[in-house]
Formats: structure tokens, sequence, C-alpha cells
């Protein structure tokens, strides 16, 4: 199957990316010229803003309740943009379909970006706000059952990260990890997986951007030959919560998520990885308006509801 009529329609009139290196401040608010009005977006029972006491300091959380109810499962999610853009807002409307697909109260993790900050900062935000959702589960509505991480791009990698901090730590109460065509090799050799070169141009993310856009990450202290910088290094990945690895046929980064759900597998670890034909890197925030790429959060409530 080609990339789907829908997308390539965008990527035809997309723009010629700037001369010269990234400019990080001016990405951000480019990003922020895009999120749609408030009133476009899907609409939930409540959004609250508040912040997560952690080891780290207070970290920005936006909270999103689907319905109603007495009590809720909880999802901590953590968005992309590189490490080093991406935010709240630029992922509203993932969160809040999250929310409506799964049931599930969503946390939504505003942590610090690099290269303000510098790893691991952004990695410590999100461990802590996990772990501060598990301890305020009272006040969260939490009914004690499914406590799940879930993430796009650099966000899944940092899925695949805080599960492994977790289980190194003894903190078992993580139930569920979801990623979404996750970055979890940060190794950027193009001879390392035939979905960079296979996908290296024309389908929005290309291979020769993912080293500058990810160099402020790597810049900061982020070693690729680190696990908890490239979570498919890890040489032991048992004992890590069930997972929901979504990735996206013309994608660079496709074949990396791919292996790290065969490597789970292996491991023993309970895995699903579905690959979403004719979409392309960053489908569910970009085109989750088809209804074939809304699918993947209604895939995501079912693995999170699965009996």
């Amino acid at each position: 199957m080609s990339v789907h009529p829908e997308i390539k329609k965008v990527l035809d009139n997309l723009p010629a990316a700037p001369e010269g290196p990234i400019d990080p401040v001016a990405a951000r608010a480019a990003e922020k010229e895009q999120v749609p009005p408030l009133e476009e977006r899907l609409a939930v029972h409540a959004v609250e803003e508040t912040t997560a006491a952690t080891p780290s300091g207070e970290v920005p959380v936006r909270i999103y309740t689907p319905v109603e109810a007495g009590s809720y499962g909880l999802l901590v999610y953590f968005h992309g943009g590189a490490f080093f853009s991406g935010s709240l807002d630029t992922h509203d409307q993932v969160a809040r379909s999250l929310a409506k697909e799964t049931g599930h109260r969503v946390v939504s993790v505003g942590y610090r970006l690099a290269p303000e900050a510098g790893y691991p900062a952004g990695l410590q935000d999100c461990y802590g706000v996990v772990r501060w959702a598990a301890e305020h589960g009272e006040s969260l509505g939490w009914d004690g059952q499914n406590l799940a991480v879930a993430g796009d791009s650099s966000g899944g990698n940092f899925v695949a990260a805080v599960t492994a901090m977790a289980h190194d730590d003894g903190f078992d109460s993580i139930t569920h990890q979801i990623m979404f065509y996750p970055s979890v090799d940060l190794d950027f050799d193009v001879d390392r997986y035939a979905s960079l070169r296979e996908n290296a141009e024309g389908y929005g993310l290309e291979t020769a951007g993912l080293a500058p856009h990810n160099a402020f990450y790597l810049d900061s202290g982020a070693d690729p030959a680190d696990p908890l910088v490239s979570p498919v290094k890890r040489e032991d990945l048992s004992g890590l919560p069930p997972a929901l690895i979504v990735t996206a046929e013309y994608d660079p980064l496709r074949d990396e998520g791919e292996l790290y759900g065969r490597r789970l597998e292996e491991a023993g670890v309970a895995t699903t990885v579905s690959r979403y034909t004719g979409a392309n890197h960053g489908f569910v925030v970009n085109f989750a308006w088809i209804p074939e790429f809304y699918r993947a959060f209604q895939d995501a409530g079912d693995f999170l509801n699965r009996r």
C-alpha cells in the first residue's frame, strides 16, 4: 500500500525546511501556532491543570477525566517532540482521545525539555509523575487496577525507559505500556535498520533529520549506548509490563520499534505490535481525524481493558 492519500496531500504541500541549525525556540513557536482552538478539540468530561510534586521538582500535569465516574484506571502520557519540542498543548488532542477511548483518567506530563534542561531531566520528570500518580491514587480516583504509561515518538522512548527504571527500583505498580512509533535507538547509523533507508525521504520525518533533531538531547549528556537513552540496547527485558507498540509503515523509526517488540516477546513480555499501513511518523498527532488512524486509540482501549 502507498502512503494514505490524505497524508500525501499534506506531504506534497509541506514547505521546505529552513536552512541552517534548528532553533528550538522558533520550532516550539511554530508548533504552538498549529494548536487548534479549544472549541475544535474532542470534548471530555473535565480537564484540570495542576502540578505533581516529584523528587526532581514540581512538574506541570494536565488531567483528563473522560466521564463522571466513581473511579478510573490511570494512564500517564508522555508527549513526543524529539526531546526538545512538544507540549501539553501540542498533544492535547492525543490525551483527550486516549481518555475517551480507554475510559482511563489521563495524566499528561509537561516534562522539561532539552537543551535548556539536559538529560536526564525530562526522563526524571516522567518517572517522578508516575510515582506521584501511584502515591496520590486516592485523590486521582484510581481504582487500584490499571496504572499504564503511554507515549509517542520520543515519549515512547520515555515509556520504555520509565518501565525499565521502575522494574529496577522494584516499583511494580505499572501494569501496561503503550508506545506509538517509539524512538528507542538513538544510534542513527543508517544501515542499522532497513526502514531508515526505505523511508528516508518524502514522508515527513526524514532519516537525515534524526540526528539534528535529537542533537539537543544527545548533546545535553544523553549517551546513545545507555539503555535508558536507547532502550532497545537493554540486555534483559524480562519482567517488564505488557506492551502495545504501534508503528507506521512509512516511518524511518518503524523497524526499531518492531525490533523492540520482538525483543520484549523473546523476554517473555506479553506484547502486541501493530503496524499501521499507509501511515507515517506522527500520525496519531497529525492524522487521527482519518478514521482508520484514529483506531490506534481504540486499540489502546482494547489493550488496557482486556480481561
